[in-house]
């Protein structure tokens, strides 16, 4: 049955809410910890145990960051980069071009400039040399260091990395793993086939930080000063598992809560340079790495030159800092402006041929990219489908993918390049990346949905929205949206927490911007609460709430602070709204 009886609306989504076990189960919990019954609600949705409550919602990184040793390689990896700082030999970082590889590889030149050694950054460009390693690249660094190290890519580089000769390779990564790994003195990456998955959550600069973490173990263990605080690291580390789309689950909990707080300090130039362009006026949350900060590092290798992300993130002066970050804050403008006319051009290719198939896809001529990963994202949230975007190029297509929760988009195109139906593949569940011939584009498209159906792709409805319970306006304070927040961070695999407001009247609304919502809503009783919805607009919630007529609604969406000018309030920030019975 429907949450509030609400099975279309105005967004044309079904209300779900939490079911009768999880309504005891919180009641339970409240009785027992004398945490909020709204708190209690959302902890027993993520599975938490009353027992388990306190500690969940303090999460220490000692409790929960994992043994680095437990993955394989991790020790040898350690050991060479330790043997290359104690010789000064020179060492080369062949990171990717996202925020992942770009956070990585500033982890591993900031830690190496704290012991006095410089490094070679190379990150190849997206367009002429694609993604990961290639033989080109790899010779030309054999040829002038001592020790290559791939972050955020390499584990399926095999002629590539063979191509570094006697020059040794260590591979720091996170993408999904072959049947055989490439000949590097060190792979390590806990998504290996030979690796148990336990970790399989973490992004590639999780990785490093854990190396990092064995290579101070392995300095003490020598008698040596266990080198830099990498506590201090873990700013870069929160920004690459947050723009990642890693889950929030795991160490990755307790890497973002506390990177957030180091990132509120303000001490790495580089990240108060773009918290500032981007202009942010209140304390980092994982919704500004997700949705300010990681777009503008990412600019750089989308559509200008590849390594700004990474140089801005490792850079000790303020001046560089700021040259950087502007040119990053204009790059994406230009890149918003690419993608929004691939977008509207993809979706009409999407909508023809229907959004209901196990996947949806596109392909146009000249598509840029380094935009058809985020347009694939918004036809994924268009149908909740896994979605393919690709730009044709000559006889090439190189395309982007983005999945859906249960569906593995990663093996299925791994499987497709097994299968010769791709030039190139790979990537991991919920993202990934492909080269195809253009002759073949349709014939693997097939064949992917068929894999993709066999995983349940086809049988999701249109997107549900779930909700954790009912609150009326004189409960939504301050102090319960803190503890709320205590439970976060939120993203993925970790949705955040959701309520419904019932049978409101709206006391004002107003269009704000292009296509954003202002309202201020009332229960008639002297509760009230000031909401937003951005691209209200685009959707019929903006023209019904601007054209309410006196109407009476139910609101459902997250609650936030909203801080203007020194002064803290309780806003809704608004997802949906559906039409009230008494109305």
């Amino acid at each position: 049955m429907a949450f509030l009886d609400i099975e279309s609306s105005l967004t044309g989504r079904r209300w779900i809410g939490p079911d009768v076990d999880s309504e005891r189960a919180a009641d339970a919990m409240a009785q027992e910890t004398a945490l909020p019954r709204a708190v209690c609600q959302v902890l027993t949705r993520r599975g938490v145990p009353a027992a388990e409550a306190e500690a969940f919602l303090a999460p220490r990184l000692r409790d929960l960051l994992p043994d680095p040793r437990t993955l394989r390689d991790m020790q040898a990896a350690s050991a060479r980069f330790l043997e290359a700082v104690g010789r000064r030999q020179r060492i080369a970082i062949f990171a990717d071009y996202d925020v992942d590889g770009g956070s990585s590889a500033a982890l591993l030149m900031v830690w190496l400039r704290q012991m006095g050694l410089g490094s070679t950054l190379y990150i190849p460009d997206r367009i002429d040399e694609g993604y990961g390693p290639n033989v080109p690249a790899m010779t030309q660094l054999a040829a002038s260091h001592d020790l290559i190290i791939c972050v955020d890519c390499g584990t399926l580089s095999h002629e590539a990395i063979a191509a570094a000769g006697d020059t040794d390779v260590i591979v720091l990564d996170h993408h999904l793993g072959g049947e055989t790994l490439p000949d590097a003195l060190a792979v390590v990456n806990p998504n290996r086939q030979d690796e148990s998955g336990d970790l399989g959550y973490l992004c590639a600069a999780g990785v490093v930080f854990l190396m990092l973490v064995e290579t101070a173990r392995q300095m003490r263990e020598a008698g040596m000063p266990a080198g830099p605080d990498l506590m201090e690291f873990l700013d870069l580390v929160a920004l690459a598992t947050v723009a990642d789309v890693a889950p929030l689950i795991g160490a990755n909990r307790a890497l973002v809560r506390q990177g957030l707080s180091v990132m509120a300090r303000r001490a790495r130039p580089g990240l108060v340079a773009l918290c500032d362009v981007s202009r942010m006026e209140s304390a980092p949350s994982s919704y500004h790495l997700g949705f300010l900060l990681g777009p503008r590092v990412n600019a750089g290798g989308r559509i200008g030159k590849a390594d700004l992300g990474a140089r801005l993130l490792a850079t000790d002066s303020a001046s560089e800092a700021e040259a950087l970050a502007a040119q990053l804050d204009m790059l994406n403008t230009e890149r918003r402006d690419i993608e929004s006319a691939v977008r509207a051009a993809a979706m009409e290719q999407a909508e023809a041929r229907g959004l209901d198939a196990p996947l949806v896809w596109a392909a146009g001529e000249g598509w840029h990219p380094g935009v058809v990963g985020i347009v694939a994202s918004r036809l994924k949230d268009a149908a909740n489908r896994p979605a393919i975007v690709i730009g044709l190029d000559g006889d090439e297509g190189k395309g982007s993918g983005r999945s859906v929760a249960g569906v593995d988009l990663g093996a299925a195109i791994q499987r497709l390049a097994t299968e010769g139906l791709l030039l190139k593949g790979g990537g991991h569940k919920m993202a990934a990346g492909l080269t195809v011939d253009r002759d073949r584009l349709p014939e693997a498209m097939e064949r992917l949905s068929e894999l993709l159906e066999r995983q349940g792709a086809g049988r999701a409805g249109p997107a549900d929205l779930r909700l954790d319970g009912v609150l009326m306006p004189k409960a939504v304070t301050i102090d319960l949206i803190e503890q709320i927040e205590q439970a976060g961070p939120f993203g993925a695999g970790a949705a955040a927490p959701r309520f419904a407001l019932p049978d409101l009247e709206v006391r004002y609304a107003r269009r704000v911007g292009e296509s954003h919502l202002k309202l201020s809503l009332s229960d008639g009783m002297g509760g009230s609460l000031d909401a937003i919805s951005f691209g209200a607009f685009d959707t019929p919630l903006g023209q019904t709430m601007v054209d309410h007529g006196g109407a009476r609604f139910h609101f459902a969406g997250r609650l936030e602070i909203n801080e203007w000018r020194g002064r803290k309030t309780p806003q809704l920030r608004l997802d949906d709204a559906a039409a009230a019975r008494s109305a």
